[in-house]
């Protein structure tokens, strides 16, 4: 027990010291430590001789080493850092190309290892963006033919130019973070190309990693041919090699809502299945198999031949899958019971999961950061578990094979119930959601997944390898994915369902830790009493809805969304969307990515109002996203929202546009208002009377130019209603930008006790105009066009009188945003400013007791946010 122990300290420390917000530690000071823990554990290896060590002093001593090591890998690692003079400049880069090269139909992302640069102070691990020339917009060159790449494979040397930054993130409450994920992963920088890389060597055998890379790649390129046309084919590759960049995000959503994600990535259950299907052919080969007049079995035991084929398969399925955490650990279990199996040493299962937890961790101490890492060791914490739950017949009973067949199925049904209740608080924690129809989806999908189609597309994939074998490995492909459609039939029909999945708010630190001590007392063998209450400790954390602001109060959240814009008030009882980011590309904006991710951490379910300023794609991008996930009651704007949704459609390559749209349409008009939960909102531009003048100008509509949205087109809505109906609509063209701009609906939110101004793109003529009218001061307020120069006048500052102003940014943002003198000016009239790109989302809170704003990166600050 004592060394269970150790090894569970040793993990224990690892996972809380990334919670840590700064590592810095002299090297005197780190050699000291070691130097100290060393002392003292040849005392305690003295005392022990004489039995007066107790049993306690262990597992402190593992817990202090275990520290001072992932301390000191912490330190190595901040340490090997991209130089601040390299920031933002080109380097002269000869590099090594180290994984596999995710493809694009517009680019090539890879990650490299660095050999040397000019100047010096490049990280030794970077990830590469090679862009196509000429920029494809966002929405891709749909119909084009991919654009013309050398082929990139692992091991290859290449010089380039590159334009190097920091790895650099948005950060949000309960969202995905980026730098962290790009940390643990060692990428210190991301640069992008500049000009025409060189080609310099191949080093096919730079290292295992290198090479097992290089073998992914090839039965990538050998597969293709076989998987085209195929709905599933990236599905397929996916099993094969871990390569997921080709799942559409459509399918990611049909995983997610029915609960099988974890059998479309490579799991530790396939690999033992694999392992497994292994281990019974060499068993029964080795039986039957001899040599000179000998069976093999009376050379060496058929169980250890099985035990090492096993351990062989699995170690290469792993290097196939790009040596996941998942596989880490199946490998690592896998390796000790085969070890015990060949030494004949019995290996209990808790000292086998404690053994490869603290390998895991010690291999890679940032593992516990990826939510991959839980989900594998909670899965197989549930099935050891359940070894204590399962019963045996009484002697003298005979028992019909069709009743043991039907208690071999409920043991499985009760056995896949426990794992996805004892995985729901880690679910909800991680996702924000839970699969309710997971039972049904898995029931029939983990058989025919590990046992039909992952080992038919491995054998494919050995077939598409080896010259000859076409013919098989296309048979095979197709009869993959045949069972894989159909599969997919009553899969996609489950995920369907209104009530396929709920949402799940992020839920406090103690409900969590509540939840996860109800799932270890339910675990608990069977005859323990009380052990299914508790489930019941679960509920806390499921149930958990986070606090809403009093009657008359609101919430801010000014997200972290870039370059673009993305605003959620929240009141008592309702929620506002105002403005919905940008579309980054034909897949991807920040709607799916940032916005509905938080609304769901954060409890909404539907948004009672949803304002998009202008038709900027900066600002509009990803209203569709929205829209597809939360109900919207009603919408507005200052174009036409339909017309905008029916067009970008079809730019998106749809053949019809069945995205839902909110049950009301209208535009946003000066003075027009409503009132709820005792907070008052009212748009304060844009003036009617200027809107109607632009509408007798034109009636075609047009679009923005995908290209380029600096000087794209806009449709416009011009004849806004105050009634909660679809408005009438005329179609109005802007000639720029700044007219767009200029047309941004500006909202004002007014409590019982502080006020909120949300300005969209709008300059200082209008921020003129809005002085003029009478605009009250206001105590929190968006920096008018993110900060641009050509806004916040200081006119329009000494008005607001303002607390609180937020500027939502990019880092390194080519409009160079906040303008020079902007941030000054608004300081020296004593407000506070905040950027997005360099504090993350924005909280502002107002109470009867005051208003309060805070930062997400001051608040949660991590050791390797850098500067």
């Amino acid at each position: 027990m004592t060394g269970r122990c150790c090894l569970l300290a040793v993990a224990l420390v690892t996972w809380a010291a990334h919670g840590l917000p700064a590592v810095s530690i002299p090297p005197g000071w780190m050699a000291a430590a070691w130097a100290a823990l060393l002392a003292l554990l040849a005392v305690m290896l003295g005392m022990r001789r004489r039995q007066r060590l107790p049993r306690q002093a262990w597992p402190l001593w593992a817990a202090a080493a275990g520290l001072l090591l992932v301390l000191a890998r912490i330190e190595h690692r901040l340490a090997d850092e991209l130089a601040p003079g390299n920031e933002n400049r080109v380097s002269r880069v000869v590099l090594r190309v180290a994984d596999l090269v995710r493809l694009g139909p517009d680019n090539r992302r890879f990650e490299a290892e660095v050999i040397e640069s000019i100047p010096a102070g490049v990280p030794s691990r970077i990830l590469v963006s090679w862009n196509a020339p000429g920029y494809a917009g966002p929405y891709g060159r749909r119909g084009a033919p991919s654009q013309p790449f050398p082929e990139l494979v692992p091991g290859q040397v290449w010089r380039m130019s590159l334009n190097l930054k920091r790895p650099q993130g948005i950060r949000n409450p309960g969202g995905f973070d980026y730098e962290g994920h790009a940390f643990a992963r060692g990428l210190r920088a991301s640069g992008s190309v500049r000009g025409t890389p060189r080609y310099l060597r191949d080093e096919p055998w730079a290292g295992l990693a290198i090479v097992a890379n290089r073998v992914r790649h090839y039965v990538r390129r050998a597969m293709s041919p076989h998987l085209q046309g195929m709905r599933y084919g990236p599905v397929l590759l996916a099993l094969v090699i871990g390569d997921q960049a080709g799942v559409d995000a459509a399918d990611w959503q049909v995983f997610n809502r029915s609960g099988i994600t974890h059998l479309v990535s490579i799991s530790g259950s396939h690999i033992t299945m694999i392992a497994a299907l292994g281990a019974v052919a060499m068993y029964w080969l080795w039986r039957r198999a001899r040599w000179r007049g000998r069976a093999l079995a009376e050379r060496m035991p058929a169980q250890v031949a099985a035990a090492s084929t096993a351990l062989l398969v699995a170690w290469l399925y792993c290097l196939l899958a790009g040596w996941g955490v998942p596989a880490q650990r199946t490998f690592l279990m896998l390796a000790v019971a085969a070890g015990g199996q060949i030494l004949r040493l019995p290996v209990k299962a808790s000292r086998l999961l404690c053994i490869a937890l603290c390998a895991v961790v010690l291999l890679d101490p940032w593992a516990p950061l990826a939510s991959g890492f839980w989900l594998s060791f909670g899965a197989v914490c549930v099935l050891l578990a359940a070894q204590s739950w399962v019963g045996q017949a009484a002697a003298g009973l005979q028992e019909t094979r069709p009743r043991r067949a039907w208690r071999l199925v409920c043991a499985a049904a009760r056995l896949q119930l426990a794992i996805n209740a004892a995985l729901m608080p880690l679910l909800a924690l991680i996702f924000h959601q839970v699969s309710l129809v997971s039972p049904l989806s898995n029931a029939y999908a983990i058989p025919l997944v590990e046992m039909v189609i992952t080992p038919v597309s491995l054998l494919a994939a050995a077939c598409a390898v080896v010259p000859g074998l076409d013919s098989a490995a296309g048979g095979l492909a197709w009869l993959a994915h045949a069972v894989l459609q159909a599969a997919m039939w009553p899969t996609q029909w489950l995920a369907a369902l209104p009530a396929a999945s709920v949402g799940v708010p992020q839920a406090p630190w103690w409900a969590v830790a509540l939840a996860f001590l109800g799932v270890g007392v339910a675990m608990l063998p069977r005859g323990f009493p009380a052990r299914h209450g508790g489930w019941l400790l679960i509920l806390p954390a499921l149930a958990w809805r986070p606090e809403k602001p009093p009657p008359g109060g609101w919430d801010m959240y000014a997200l972290d969304v870039g370059q673009s814009s993305a605003i959620v008030v929240q009141t008592a009882a309702h929620a506002l969307l105002f403005d919905t980011g940008l579309r980054i590309g034909p897949d991807a904006d920040q709607g799916a990515r940032t916005i509905v991710p938080f609304l769901q951490a954060r409890g909404i379910r539907r948004l009672d109002a949803m304002v998009i300023s202008h038709a900027d794609i900066d600002h509009v991008g990803g209203a569709r996203s929205v829209l597809r996930e939360i109900p919207v009651q009603q919408s507005y704007s200052s174009f036409d929202l339909d017309a905008y949704l029916r067009r970008e459609a079809g730019l998106l390559g749809m053949a019809t546009d069945t995205v839902r749209r909110p049950m009301a349409l209208s535009g946003c008009e000066r003075g027009m208002a409503w009132e709820v939960d005792g907070v008052r909102f009212e748009f304060f531009w844009p003036e009617g009377s200027a809107a109607s003048r632009v509408s007798a100008r034109a009636r075609t509509p047009v679009v923005f130019n995908a290209a380029d949205s600096s000087t794209s087109k806009s449709v416009g809505l011009v004849e806004p209603s105050n009634a909660p109906q679809k408005a009438s609509v005329a179609y109005v063209s802007g000639k720029s930008g700044n007219r767009r701009n200029g047309q941004s609906c500006v909202l004002r939110i007014s409590g019982a006790h502080h006020s909120l101004l949300l300005t969209g793109d709008i300059g200082a003529a209008q921020e003129t105009a809005l002085v003029r009218s009478g605009l009250p001061p206001t105590d929190v307020a968006m920096a008018a066009h993110h900060g641009s120069s050509g806004s916040s006048a200081p006119r329009f500052i000494a008005r607001l009188q303002a607390a609180h102003v937020v500027a939502q940014v990019g880092r390194w943002n080519r409009y160079g945003h906040p303008g020079r003198g902007v941030e000054q000016r608004w300081r020296r009239a004593g407000t506070e400013f905040w950027r997005t790109d360099l504090h993350g989302a924005i909280t502002v809170r107002s109470r009867p007791t005051g208003l309060t704003a805070q930062a997400e990166r001051q608040q949660y600050p991590r050791y390797w946010q850098g500067r």
